[in-house]
C-alpha cells in the first residue's frame, strides 16, 4: 500500500478538543451567573424577610390579654364613648374635618371590635359572647347619643359634605377599613408598648363618622323630614361593612402569626357553640361580600359612563346634552340621554359604537331623548335673543332719528344765516324759508317751488335785475286751473316781494 501523502487527523483531533474546551467554559460560565443570581435572589430575599416579618416581634399572651381588657365598655370607657361621639357630631354638623379627627383621637371604639376577629380566629367562645354584647352596647350608646344631638340642633337639616360622605359607602371605605385594621392589629400585637390613642384612630376613622352619620338620620327620620331614614340605612350599611372587614383583617392577621386556637376536651356543647358562631360570621360576611363586589362594579360602570359623556358627548360641538341624574341605571343597565335638538341616525350610530369601547357599559340600552325640532329652552333662548336684537335695533333707529332731526334743525339755521346776511347786503331780499312756507300754505297744490333773482340784458348793455319763480304743479290739475292759479300766485309774490314783475316759470 501506498502511503498517504497528506494526513489531517492529528488536525481534526486537535479541533474537536478546542471546541469541547470552549463549551466547558461556556458552561462553567452559565453555572457561575446562576449561582450568582441565586446568591442575589437569596439576599433579597432575606431582605424583605427581615424587612416585613413581624412574627418574631410579636407577643402573643400580652396581645391577647390587651384585647381582653378593651372589649368592656363600663365606667369611664363609656362616657369617653359618648364625648368622642358629641364632639364628632359637632364637627359632621358645622362640616369641620379638624373637629372630626379630634374626636377620632379620643374615641375607644377598637375594643370589641377587635375582639370578634380575635375570639373567631382564636375559637374562644366566651370571648366572641362578650365582644358581641359590647359591640351593641357601643352602637346603641353611640347612636343614642347622636341622635340626640341632632334632635336638638334642627340646623342639621341641611346635610352638610362630611356627612353626605358616609352615607353612600363606596370601595375608599372599605379599603380605609381593611387596611385601618390591620394597621391596627398589627401595632397590637408588637411587642411593646405604643399609645392606645394612635390604635383608636384607625378604627375611628372607620366607625365614628358613619355611626353619627346614623343617628343624624334616625333623628331627621323621627322629625319626618324625607330622606332621613335612607341617610340611616347608608351610614349603618356602611358601619357594618367596616366593622366586618375590621374584624377581618384582625383574623387573617392573627391566623398568619399562628396564634394557638383554645381546645374545650370533651365538650360537645363548645364544639356547637363555635360551629354556629362560624355559621352566624359566613352568614354575616354575604351581605358585606356583595356589597362589596357592588361597589368594584358600580364604581367600573361609573367611572366608564364618566368617560362617554366626556369623550364622546361633551367633546362634540353639534351636541347639546343636557345632564340629569337619573341618566345612568346600573340596575336595568339603561343610559338615557337627553339632547337639545336633533340628534340624527347617523350621529346615534356612532354613538353605539363608542360606547362598545368601554367594557362596562358596551351592553347597556342607550336611549336617546332628542327634539327632531329645536326644543323648548332653545327657542325661548332663540326668541330672547331675537327681542334683544329687536330692542338694540329700535335704539339705534330712535338715536339716528335723534340725529336727523338735529341736523335739520341745524339745516335750517344755517339757511336763516346765509338769507339774513343776504337780507343785510340787500334791503330789497326776503326769507325764502318764510317765504316758501307761505306758499305752501297758500297754494297747496305745488309740488315744488323755487326762487332767485336773475341778470337780463336785452340790448347787450344795460342790465336788469329779473324776479323768477319756478313752480311744479300736481299733474291731476288742468291746464285752466294751473293758468288761474299762476296768475293769483304772480299777484301774491308781487305783493309779498314789493317788486313790479315777477316772473313764472313752469316744469
Amino acid at each position: 500500500m501506498e502511503e498517504s501523502k497528506f494526513n489531517f487527523s492529528d488536525e481534526d483531533q486537535s479541533q474537536k478538543t478546542n471546541e469541547m474546551n470552549k463549551e466547558a467554559a461556556v458552561e462553567e460560565k452559565k453555572q457561575a451567573v446562576k449561582k450568582d443570581a441565586q446568591g442575589l435572589f437569596a439576599s433579597i430575599s432575606t431582605f424583605l424577610s427581615e424587612l416585613l416579618d413581624f412574627r418574631d416581634d410579636t407577643d402573643r399572651d400580652a396581645t391577647i390579654a390587651a384585647i381582653k381588657a378593651d372589649i368592656s365598655f363600663k365606667g369611664a370607657t363609656a362616657w369617653i364613648l359618648v364625648c368622642s361621639i358629641m364632639v364628632a357630631s359637632v364637627g359632621l354638623n358645622a362640616d369641620s374635618t379638624a373637629v372630626v379627627i379630634g374626636a377620632m383621637l379620643i374615641s375607644p371604639l377598637m375594643g370589641p371590635i377587635l375582639g370578634i376577629g380575635m375570639s373567631i380566629a382564636l375559637n374562644d367562645i366566651d370571648t366572641l359572647k362578650k365582644s358581641l354584647i359590647n359591640l351593641a352596647i357601643m352602637i346603641v350608646l353611640s347612636l343614642l347619643t347622636a341622635f340626640l344631638f341632632f334632635r336638638i340642633f334642627p340646623t342639621a337639616e341641611i346635610i352638610t359634605g362630611e356627612l353626605a360622605g358616609r352615607t353612600k359607602p363606596d370601595i375608599r371605605d372599605v379599603l380605609i377599613a381593611f387596611f385601618g385594621g390591620l394597621a391596627l392589629i398589627i401595632a397590637r400585637t408588637k411587642k411593646g408598648t405604643i399609645a392606645s390613642v394612635i390604635f383608636g384612630v384607625a378604627i375611628a376613622t372607620a366607625l365614628m363618622p358613619p355611626l353619627c352619620t346614623a343617628g343624624y338620620g334616625l333623628a331627621n327620620g323621627v322629625r319626618g323630614i324625607e330622606g332621613g331614614f335612607d341617610n340611616f340605612l347608608g351610614a349603618m350599611n356602611l358601619f357594618t361593612i367596616n366593622t366586618i372587614f375590621i374584624a377581618l383583617a384582625t383574623f387573617i392577621v392573627l391566623k398568619l402569626l399562628r396564634f394557638p386556637m383554645l381546645k374545650y376536651a370533651n365538650s360537645k356543647k363548645r364544639r356547637r357553640i363555635a360551629q354556629l358562631a362560624s355559621l352566624i360570621a359566613i352568614i354575616v360576611m354575604i351581605w358585606p361580600t356583595v356589597s362589596f363586589v357592588n361597589f368594584i362594579t358600580d364604581t367600573r360602570v361609573k367611572a366608564d359612563f364618566n368617560a362617554f359623556i366626556k369623550n364622546d358627548i361633551n367633546s362634540n360641538p353639534n351636541l347639546w346634552y343636557q345632564e340629569r341624574d337619573e341618566d345612568l341605571d346600573a340596575v336595568h343597565k339603561i343610559i338615557n340621554l337627553h339632547f337639545n335638538g336633533d340628534v340624527s341616525d347617523e350621529m346615534i350610530s356612532a354613538l353605539e359604537n363608542n360606547k362598545k369601547k368601554y367594557k362596562n357599559i358596551k351592553d347597556f340600552e342607550l336611549i336617546i331623548n332628542a327634539n327632531k325640532t329645536r326644543s323648548a329652552d332653545m327657542l325661548n333662548a332663540s326668541l330672547n335673543r331675537a327681542y334683544a336684537d329687536l330692542d338694540q335695533k329700535d335704539i339705534v333707529i330712535k338715536s339716528l332719528q335723534d340725529q336727523i332731526s338735529k341736523l335739520e334743525l341745524k339745516v335750517t339755521d344755517l339757511n336763516k344765516v346765509l338769507e339774513s346776511n343776504a337780507t343785510d347786503n340787500n334791503n330789497n331780499s326776503v326769507s325764502f324759508t318764510m317765504l316758501s312756507k307761505d306758499v305752501k300754505i297758500r297754494f297747496n297744490e305745488l309740488e315744488a317751488f323755487g326762487y332767485a333773482k336773475f341778470l337780463e340784458s336785452k340790448d347787450f348793455v344795460t342790465i336788469d335785475t329779473v324776479d323768477v319763480a319756478n313752480v311744479r304743479w300736481k299733474l291731476d290739475l288742468n291746464d285752466s286751473l294751473v293758468l288761474d292759479r299762476e296768475k293769483k300766485l304772480q299777484l301774491w309774490l308781487k305783493n309779498e316781494l314789493k317788486v313790479d314783475t315777477v316772473y313764472i316759470r313752469r316744469h
